[in-house]
């Protein structure tokens, strides 16, 4: 008995955490739909860098563009950005929200 209610245990566990979406930060998630929709990490980054952002990485984390780069004004961030928009969402240095849209 004990070993099935063990059993259940790790099943409904294992549900739980398969339904939320995955993002490694926490930071935000993206309803962004299937990534066929997506415009491509190559056009943020050109987009960013006609704003005199500096991209080092960018990559999917929660549905969404995460790019680690330094903005116009020279902070080193880490930003989300909608990858069917490319709409900012989210930047923060060290920890320190600098940007949040409101609804995310």
């Amino acid at each position: 008995m004990r070993l099935l209610s063990t059993l259940s245990l790790t099943v409904v566990a294992a549900a739980t955490f398969a339904s939320v979406p995955a993002s490694a930060t926490g930071a935000i998630a993206c309803k962004s739909g299937p990534a066929s929709g997506w415009k491509s990490q190559k056009i943020l980054t050109e987009k960013l860098a006609k704003e005199g952002w500096t991209v080092r990485k960018s990559k999917v984390d929660g549905g969404c563009y995460e790019v680690y780069g330094t903005t116009p004004e020279g902070d080193r961030v880490e930003a989300y950005f909608h990858p069917v928009t490319l709409e900012k969402l989210y930047v923060s240095r060290r920890g320190e929200v600098l940007f949040r849209k409101k609804g995310y």
